[in-house]
Order: structure tokens, then sequence, then C-alpha cells
């Protein structure tokens, strides 16, 4: 009897150990922007009506004695700069981590606010009527996401399994580059896209399944991590604040899994769009959420295996700002000078933000990555509006892991194309990309060696 005791006795100490070894604790916050707030639309306009309202939501990974991380997705268009490290210090401070820990991007709907308060300043400072975003809105929302983060800690509760999974999304995902009938390449494929040749177009360079991460208590779903590359939208420019079809398609996957946090995050989906399937009929947002919903249930039908361990890295990705005329800070303060319209204005001042931080911080992007298992599974968070090409890429280098390759971390460089993109003359980098060419090698390099470092 006293033997039997004493195997009891041990089986419950191992199993409450690992229980214990590893804690999660979710968050969830409004980072709604007020009713005449400026919006990123393409066009930049304010905000008339809240359509749906937007959220940070998050977990926060612990145990085994390691400084925990942190994992956050927002229903912003960007956080930039200065804004996302300042993001990253408040989070880390809440968490008892360090900046470089918590992975932090933007969803990228575009009927949503801007973060970068240093584009803001500058506007100001040079006497421009326009704003980016203003200080006390992001005050409000950054302290709603820190706050949601404390009390997330304070319930914490065991993790004891993973589960990864990945789900085909039918009809939703195609390259903005496509070939029309006389063979030239063409890159006008917008989220919404009325071009009937573009249409009927193949869908080009895509990466078709939604990845999911979740965490488990025993036989109890915590908290699912998605991953899907497309631009989110549908239809923009409304002047509604929305979350657009990604925000529907998490709110059904929240209806199906009470007690649970699902948590969305694009994917390196800077040339992605739905713009083969979307003509930017607005009936079509609730059909691309449907076919993005299916993608997130197929995924979530995956491999559950205990969690074992958890692992952090972290390399340098340095990028060089474009040094033709049109990126320099003469003319892009002259633009604000002699122009009035807000698109012109909001894009100089963040081409300016771009070159102050470079001034002031350098050009190196932190690229965290966290494995699970020994590298079974693996998140890494790449900056900027970057092409799908590296998701498919890190893929590449492990096909037999699941590597998640969330976009949208730090975005102050804008896009991050390919060489191929800029051979060809990829016309989406004509603003909307604040780096030099040359950057694939280095960015590779980075992907790859955090991938084999996974462990």
């Amino acid at each position: 009897m006293n033997f039997c005791f004493r195997i009891f006795a041990l089986l419950f100490l191992v199993s409450f150990a690992g229980a214990e070894g590893f804690r999660i604790a979710t968050f969830r916050a409004d980072v709604t922007p007020p009713v005449g707030h400026m919006l990123l639309t393409g066009h930049f306009v304010t905000a008339e009506a809240i359509e749906t309202p937007l959220e940070a939501r998050g977990f926060i990974l612990s145990g085994s004695g390691s400084q925990p991380i942190v994992v956050c997705a927002v229903d912003w268009s960007e956080i930039r700069s200065d804004t996302y490290d300042l993001w990253r210090d408040r989070l880390a401070t809440a968490a008892g981590t360090t900046r470089e820990r918590v992975l932090l991007s933007a969803i990228h709907q575009h009927d949503t606010p801007m973060g970068d308060l240093t584009a803001d300043r500058i506007l100001r400072e040079l006497g421009s009527p326009h704003r980016v975003i203003t200080e006390e809105f992001h005050e409000k929302a950054l302290a709603r996401v820190v706050e949601a983060a404390k009390t997330g800690l304070e319930k914490a509760t065991p993790v004891t399994h993973i589960e990864t999974g990945k789900g085909k999304v039918a009809k939703l995902a195609s390259n903005r580059r496509w070939v029309d009938e006389d063979g030239k390449i063409r890159f006008d494929r917008g989220s919404a896209c009325k071009i009937l040749a573009a249409q009927r177009a193949d869908e080009g360079a895509i990466d078709p399944f939604v990845l999911s991460l979740s965490f488990w208590n025993g036989e109890e779903l915590l908290a699912t991590y998605s991953v899907y590359a497309t631009h989110p939208m549908s239809y923009y420019g409304t002047r509604k604040v929305n979350a657009d079809f990604p925000g529907l398609a998490r709110a059904m996957r929240d209806g199906e899994t009470p007690g649970a946090l699902q948590i969305y995050a694009s994917g390196c989906s800077g040339n992605v769009t739905a713009g083969k399937y979307n003509s930017g009929n607005p009936e079509n947002r609730s059909v691309l959420a449907a076919r993005l919903h299916e993608g997130m249930n197929l995924a979530s039908e995956g491999e559950r295996k205990p969690l074992r361990s958890i692992t952090f890295q972290n390399e340098i990705l340095k990028l060089d700002p474009r040094p033709t005329r049109g990126f320099s800070r003469e003319h892009l303060e002259s633009v604000i000078r002699e122009k009035e319209d807000a698109r012109s204005h909001l894009m100089a001042s963040l081409g300016l933000s771009w070159l102050e931080r470079v001034e002031r911080k350098g050009r190196e992007f932190d690229v965290p990555a966290v494995s699970f298992n020994g590298g079974d599974a693996l998140i890494i968070l790449l900056p900027g509006e970057i092409y799908v090409d590296y998701q498919l890429y890190a893929q590449e280098v492990a096909p037999d892991r699941l590597v998640m390759t969330p976009g949208y971390g730090d975005s102050a460089a804008g896009y991050l194309p390919t060489e191929k993109h800029w051979e060809e003359g990829d016309s989406n980098l004509k603003g909307w990309c604040w780096i030099d060419k040359g950057m694939e090698p280095r960015v590779k390099t980075v992907i790859k060696t955090l991938v084999e470092g996974a462990e």
C-alpha cells in the first residue's frame, strides 16, 4: 500500500510539474479610434462611423526558467518606428520581459489607424493641418492593451499541449503580379479588382494555407494563433472603421470556441490580395470571411503533442534607405510645404519618419523567432509589408516543420520585395517602399539562420 501511494504521489508530482512548466496568459483590448480620426485607406481620410470595433489580441508565454514571450496582433494598418518600440517596451514591462521578446504585428486592414507618432510630430512641426494619429487616442489604446495584458497575467493558465495544423483556403488569395493576354507583366491586381483579364489570370505565387498553433491545458483549448497571407481587405475607403473579413472570420471562430482566444495575424502579404476573387462588391466581404473561416476550421484539426520546450532567438536585419532624390529629406519636406492634400502630406511624413529612425537608431530591425518542441513549430516575425516570396522561402528551408511567418512587424521601411520585383518594374514600389534594392540576400540569410537555429 505504501509503495502504491508513493508511485501515485510521484505521478502526481510529475503531472503537476509538467502543468506548471509552461503557462499562458491571454489578453484582448479595444483599439478602435474615435469618429473623426485619420484612417489609412490608400487615400487617407477621417472616420465618419464605427462599423466594427478593432482589437488587439495576444498571449504571454512563461515558464521553464526563461523570460516571458509576448505575441500580439493588432487591428491597425501598421505600427512603425518609435511607436513600435513604445508598444514593445510597454508590453515588455507589463510581462516582465525584454523588448526583443515582444512579437508585435499589425493585421493591416486599411480602414484602421496608422501607428506612427514620429510622423505625426513631423507634420505638426512643418505646419501641416493633417494628422497621422493623435497622441490622446494612441495613449488610451495602448494603455488598454497593457492593462489587459497585466490582467491576463493574473489569470495565467498551465499549458500542457500544443496543436499544429494547416488548412487550405479556396478562392481567396492572388498575387498582385499577373500576365495579360499580350504577355505583359502587370502588378495592378489590388484588393478589389474589376479588371476582367486579371480575374481570369492564375493566382500566381501565394501560400494557400492557414497555419495554426493552439495551446491546450489537457482537454481545454486556451488559445489559437492563426496566420494567413493576404491583404485583409474586401473593400475600403468608406470612412467606416472596420476589421474587414479577417475580423469576421475571427468572430466566427470565437463563437465556436467559447473560453478560448482566437488570434489572427497576416502573413507575408505585401504582394498578395483578394483581387482575383473580389470585385469590391460589399457582399463579397462575408463571402471572403466564410472562405477564410473554413480554412481556419481545417487548420484546427491538427496534431496535438505535449509541450516539451519553448526557445527564443533574435536576429538583426539591416535595411538600407532608398538613395534616390524622391526619397530624400529635402524632397519630402518640400512636398509637405508645397502641397495641401492629406495623402501627399502623410506619405511624406512616413518617409521622413523612416529617415529619422535611420539617423537616430540605425537601419537594424529585430527579427524574433519562437520555436516549440525543438523546432517542430516555429513563429518568425518579419518586418514591414514583406512579400509572400519570403514566406514560401522559409517553408522551403524546413518543409517538414510548421513555419509561421507573420509580417507587419515594425513597418517603418514599407514594402520589402525581392529583387525580381525591382527588375520587373513592380509599380507598387514607386511610393510605399523606403528601402534600397539588394535587400533580398539579407532577409533570406536571417530567415535561414532562424529556421536552422530552432531547437
